[in-house]
């Protein structure tokens, strides 16, 4: 048989570990020095209001229902005379809740009008779980974060050449 441990022993081995530890210091720069992050980084949705048309794409795909999405109808006056008026919706809320956000990016992808983008900022928390649900002027304030799109390759195919292709069946050149 072994002897019964011995408790005050391991006790005092665990402390004396844990002082160690909270004396040293820390092993990343991190709150001091900002890290640099790659450049197609998944911070944060950012929203470029005017692009916005309330289709509800982005709502109607998110698979966690986290965008909150308000419109009214406004009747906008003919540009000419004979003409009729027109119809169209004006946003009044867009709304993203973070804490149930899983950052896919599908509403991204779905947008038909370029109004949300991949921003590379991640320092948006909050103490409260409540906070994290940013309504439209602090995503707008977001947009002005997201990084130029990359050059187009001037050694690649046009976007007409490479449709002309698909249809012909041959392979995209890689």
């Amino acid at each position: 048989m072994s002897e019964p441990l011995d408790r005050s022993g391991h006790l005092a081995r665990g402390l004396a570990i844990a002082l160690r530890t909270l004396a040293s210091r820390t092993a990343t720069p991190y709150p001091g020095t900002l890290p640099a992050l790659p450049p197609r980084t998944r911070g944060v949705i950012a929203l470029l209001e005017e692009n916005c048309t309330v289709c509800m794409l982005c709502a109607r795909e998110c698979p966690d229902w986290c965008i909150y999405i308000d419109s009214h109808r406004e009747t906008a006056p003919a540009a000419t005379d004979g003409r009729r008026s027109r119809q169209r919706n004006v946003l009044d809320r867009f709304a993203i809740d973070f804490s149930l956000c899983m950052y896919c990016g599908i509403c991204i992808e779905v947008c038909p009008f370029d109004a949300l983008f991949w921003s590379p900022e991640f320092e948006y928390g909050e103490y409260d779980v409540t906070e994290l649900t940013h309504e439209k002027d602090r995503l707008r304030e977001w947009m002005w974060t997201v990084p130029a799109p990359a050059a187009h390759d001037p050694r690649g195919e046009s976007a007409k050449e490479a449709a002309v292709l698909r249809v012909a069946g041959d392979p995209p050149a890689q």
